[in-house]
């Protein structure tokens, strides 16, 4: 499932290319028609995400006269959530023959992008995304948010880390890179509670976070290695992996860690193979 960066990513690619201009929409798959209908033609008027949720906004965009009599104006927006499955792909037009699986096309007359296999495609109304954010733990790659809220909840909970920061509700765009990486960075047991850490610590885990992510929206590739551990400063060779970038304990089970030399460990929690190392995370679940 695609981490937080990625769906910022999506976000700034559909600015770039649609808002503010009218777009053709539809639905070759026909699951997606209904919706389609009610907004092809419309300007995209704004894209934005939060956590693992896309979402596009449709309309006419206000006169004057009508931003000063109120905050705003009625939206219906495309919701998007990937899910496991879930494709989006951009190309230049003149745009070819969709085929079955696109479950949502827009069109404008230098670009297209195809939708297919998400777990979510649904036309909503600004009530209805606004109870999506509400339900949302804070993102932190949306400027707004902070990690205060989340500490609230940390730091009462019995639960692991490991397990909180993959609770969307607690904290919105972290998935199982982030997680693995920013815990061994800070060198924080995963097994250890949430109410066991520290403010500070909590602190120093949400701005790494704020600056990890940020690099992944401005890479569009996850890389958690500090530069003093790159394979050219290690003199090592660099990882092969289908995931790409270089990082410290994802998906390199029963390697040697870069730092200490252990044997990095995997485990089953909160549904996702937790990777960590029990030189440098010591207490736990380091054994």
């Amino acid at each position: 499932m695609p981490e937080g960066h990625t769906i910022h990513r999506l976000a700034l690619d559909h600015r770039s290319r649609f808002e503010g201009e009218p777009v053709r929409v539809s639905s070759p798959q026909g699951k997606f028609a209904d919706g389609a209908a009610l907004i092809d033609g419309q300007v995209m008027t704004r894209a934005e995400a939060h956590g693992k949720h896309l979402f596009l906004g449709f309309g006419s965009p206000p006169r004057t006269s009508d931003v000063l009599r109120s905050r705003g104006y009625p939206h219906r927006w495309v919701h998007v959530h990937l899910g496991l499955f879930g494709k989006l792909g951009f190309g230049t037009a003149p745009a070819p023959p969709p085929t079955d699986t696109v479950r949502l096309r827009l069109v404008n007359p230098t670009a297209y992008a195809d939708l297919r296999g998400p777990t979510t495609c649904a036309l909503i109304t600004d009530a209805e995304k606004h109870a999506i954010h509400d339900r949302l733990g804070p993102d932190p790659l949306r400027p707004e948010d902070d990690g205060t809220r989340a500490w609230q909840r940390i730091s009462r909970s019995r639960t692991s880390i490991a397990a909180l920061l993959l609770d969307q509700k607690v904290i919105a765009g972290v998935g199982n890179v982030y997680r693995a990486e920013v815990l061994f960075r800070h060198r924080i047991d995963p097994y250890r509670a949430g109410r066991d850490l520290t403010r500070a610590e909590w602190d120093a885990l949400w701005a790494d976070l704020v600056f990890l992510m940020a690099e992944g929206v401005r890479h569009n590739r996850i890389d958690t290695v500090r530069p003093e551990h790159l394979p050219e400063a290690m003199g090592r060779p660099p990882r092969v992996d289908d995931h790409g970038g270089e990082v410290y304990v994802y998906r390199r089970a029963h390697q040697g860690c870069h730092i200490c030399g252990s044997e990095i460990r995997t485990a089953g929690l909160a549904a996702r193979n937790l990777f960590w190392c029990p030189g440098c995370q010591p207490g736990t679940g380091g054994g």
